[in-house]
């Protein structure tokens, strides 16, 4: 019988099964921002997004059929055929393909590939299901993951902020949080200061956005208290899915109560009601973990209803992506979290008065509301003072690739680049040099070695390099690698993540990846010049994506010209 006539028959066995789904879907139904965790419970349930499961969530939350099944296809890890979830994914980002991953995804049988899965610091990952693994040399054996390597030791012996406390032992666990001064900021703001004392500590601070953007950290909650409607938001940006960063697992897996209680410090201070924190797919084991530290901080009456015995309350929602990297951008993250298809959205209006629900909204990176319990409890003039010269505060910085010792580094703002590669990290691998560097993550293009060995890691100095340090993801190549094909490499992805919502960097991401493999004009004069007048019309992009492919191919031009001229003779 069909699945049509089974339909029609009412038979007892599709009666209980209705009832299955409808059980799922009434779970989250009352809940802020329901689709995505239904659409993960069927997933997990059935290992794959059945048609049977998609119309009977797209009847129950009054959802278009064809607008529900947009909505799903443009994630890459639901699977819509029968075991898909079940079906090896293997990261080839930039770093993993130096790792072998090619071969690694040749040699699992029934392998899809991933885009960059956020371990760059412990290639190759491969997801199978609800677990990591990692596949190291020689690629023969799985080896299971549950959590990120410790941040390195703090080989600089500077004063850290989101690290300072982060290697004592349990520190994941509510007792070990407490034990080295875990919530001191948020009882102390709750039962001494007025939330507009708050805003005025984070903004005396210059904490600003660590997630890229850098926009003033206490003026971004400021605008959401003063804004007009409710209920207003704090939502959570850890969907960590630009290449070559992987800071915020490290933060969450090791210190996920430090992110619970800057989320509640900002509900607070900006008089929001509820939390939304927006965790990237492939991390299936930190899910686990903050939601076993929500528990924790929730039945010790730190989260939930009448906070401290206050009458200020404050819940959060973990909600889950599904493997897409627009949705590290803000206004398609709020898009994802409310249902809709996740593009970005036009501004102005800005999310601090029409965000999440049209309402105002505050979205911050991991690192930035894991810097502000620190702040509350230190103060100001602590946090400000851990610069270099003129600079305020601390950045951490992913560094992968060809370098002795990768890892996670907290380091002050006006540190020499160099002194973090040679000094901190170890240098070069052994007879081999310095060649390029790629800043926020892909975002931000490549540095040549001259710029490596001069620019500090702040935004004023590299950006005077021609790049710019944004999330703080930065990949290292020696000299045997092919910097074209790097580019190339960071091309393809950036072609296949593009939302498709506008033309130039629909099309110009596409245009630019055939030039990077072989194609445009013959002369080497021309085909640099048509590359040029492609980057300039990726500025005009809706969001960063296309800037950033933009900047990709700039960088190359402008500091590779030897390899260009030789990839075009």
């Amino acid at each position: 019988m069909s699945e049509a006539e089974q339909k029609r028959s009412g038979s007892t066995e599709d009666i209980v099964v209705a009832a299955n789904d409808l059980a799922l879907i009434d779970r989250y139904r009352d809940e802020p921002a329901p689709l995505l965790p239904i659409l993960h419970a069927f997933h997990n349930r059935d290992g794959y997004l059945g048609a049977t499961a998609i119309e009977a969530i797209g009847k129950a939350l009054r959802i278009p059929l064809a607008d529900l099944y947009g909505t799903v296809t443009f994630y890459h890890h639901f699977a819509r055929e029968e075991g898909g979830l079940q079906r090896p994914r293997v990261c080839t980002g930039p770093i993993c393909c130096q790792r072998g991953a090619l071969e690694v995804l040749n040699g699992l049988e029934g392998a899809e590939e991933m885009p960059c899965a956020g371990r760059c610091d412990d290639p190759v990952p491969v997801l199978i299901g609800e677990d990591t693994f990692v596949v190291s040399a020689p690629f023969q054996t799985l080896q299971r993951r549950t959590s990120s390597p410790l941040p390195v030791p703090n080989p600089g012996g500077l004063e850290e902020c989101v690290f300072g406390a982060i290697r004592e032992p349990g520190r994941a666990t509510l007792a070990g949080y407490r034990r080295s001064g875990g919530y001191g900021a948020l009882t102390r703001a709750l039962q001494e200061m007025k939330p507009t004392e708050v805003i005025d500590v984070l903004k005396a601070s210059k904490l600003a956005g660590r997630g890229g953007a850098g926009f003033p950290t206490g003026m971004k909650w400021q605008f959401v208290r003063e804004a007009a409607g409710g209920p207003k938001s704090v939502v959570c940006n850890a969907d960590e899915g630009e290449p070559g960063c992987f800071k915020d697992r490290a933060l969450m897996d090791h210190d996920p109560l430090a992110l619970i209680e800057g989320m509640t410090l900002a509900g607070y201070a900006m008089g929001a009601p509820r939390g939304f924190l927006y965790l990237r797919y492939e991390y299936p084991e930190t899910y686990k973990r903050l939601e076993q530290a929500m528990a924790e901080a929730e039945t010790a009456g730190l989260l939930g209803e009448s906070i401290l015995g206050t009458d200020f309350s404050f819940r959060i929602y973990l909600r889950r992506g599904a493997g897409a990297y627009i949705c590290g951008e803000e206004t398609s993250l709020l898009n994802s979290l409310e249902g809709k298809h996740p593009f970005p959205r036009n501004r102005p209006p800005y999310p601090t008065t029409h965000g999440f629900e049209n309402l105002p909204t505050a979205v911050n990176n991991v690192e930035t509301l894991c810097a502000a319990p620190q702040i509350l409890r230190r103060g100001a003039d602590w946090y400000e003072s851990l610069g270099l010269g003129e600079h305020a505060g601390t950045k951490v910085i992913s560094l992968s690739g060809d370098v002795q010792r990768p890892g996670n580094y907290e380091v002050p703002f006006g540190l020499a680049l160099r002194t973090l590669l040679y000094e901190w990290a170890g240098g070069p691998l052994p007879g081999r040099k310095f060649q390029a560097a790629t800043m926020a993550g892909l975002s931000g293009g490549f540095l040549g070695r001259e710029a490596i060995e001069s620019v500090t890691l702040d935004e004023p100095s590299i950006r005077g390099a021609g790049s710019m340090l944004g999330a703080g993801g930065i990949m290292i190549f020696d000299d045997s690698r092919d910097i074209v094909e790097m580019a190339r490499q960071a091309m393809a992805f950036f072609a296949h993540e593009s939302c498709g919502k506008c033309f130039p960097c629909r099309i110009g991401t596409q245009r630019l990846l055939e030039r990077l493999s072989g194609g445009g004009p013959e002369r080497l004069e021309a085909w640099q010049q048509e590359v040029r007048d492609i980057g300039e019309v990726l500025e005009l992009s809706a969001c960063g994506l296309g800037v950033a492919a933009g900047f990709v191919s700039e960088s190359l031009l402008n500091n590779f010209p030897q390899q260009v001229a030789a990839f075009r003779p």
